[in-house]
């Protein structure tokens, strides 16, 4: 018997895998590797197990009967975080600038402040472009959407409108990702 196999048993998992002494059913459905042993008691089950130095593991709790697996269950478990630990390698992360204006900027700010919202779009990054709404100007969200709305059609030609100026508390947003 392996000492892993000694480790694991009787204990629950913390991802609350039910295996060896744990497992309640009387009976189960048992596979390993592929070979089908049918329904067999869950005693017999543990003995296949233990010679050969595997886990019992609950697969299918629900099933009537439940189904039971035989397999290295420290294996499987590595294999798993293998395979979570590649897609997440493969996924592409997406970075996303802000630019920030206010309702009173000047037209050379906003020249200014476009010429970067430009250049993050062309390096690939997408851009959310906000307005700050100040004291008073809370009542009047209009200016906000106003001032975005100006702006949008000066990186049309470098972005695709992800989501059109709409308020967000004191903030009047708008989303831009780069055109494919």
């Amino acid at each position: 018997m392996s000492r892993h196999h000694n480790n694991n048993r009787g204990r629950k998992k913390a991802d609350d895998t039910v295996m060896n002494d744990r497992i309640r059913d009387r009976e189960l459905r048992v596979i390993a590797d592929g070979e089908q042993f049918g329904i067999i008691s869950r005693d017999e089950a543990m003995k296949i197990a233990e010679d050969r130095g595997l886990d019992l593991v609950l697969m299918s709790p629900d099933a009537k009967p439940p189904v039971a697996k035989i397999m290295d269950y420290g294996k499987h478990k590595y294999q798993l975080e293998k395979k979570k630990k590649e897609a997440k390698k493969n996924q592409k992360k997406i970075d996303v600038k802000e630019v920030k204006f206010s309702c009173k900027i000047a037209d050379n700010d906003i020249n200014y402040k476009v010429k970067h919202a430009r250049e993050f779009l062309s390096q690939g990054k997408h851009v959310k472009l906000r307005v700050f709404l100040k004291g008073r100007e809370m009542a009047t969200p209009e200016l906000g959407i106003e001032v975005l709305n100006r702006i949008w059609p000066m990186v049309e030609d470098v972005g695709v409108l992800e989501k059109a100026a709409h308020q967000e508390g004191r903030y009047i947003n708008m989303y831009v990702t780069p055109q494919k």
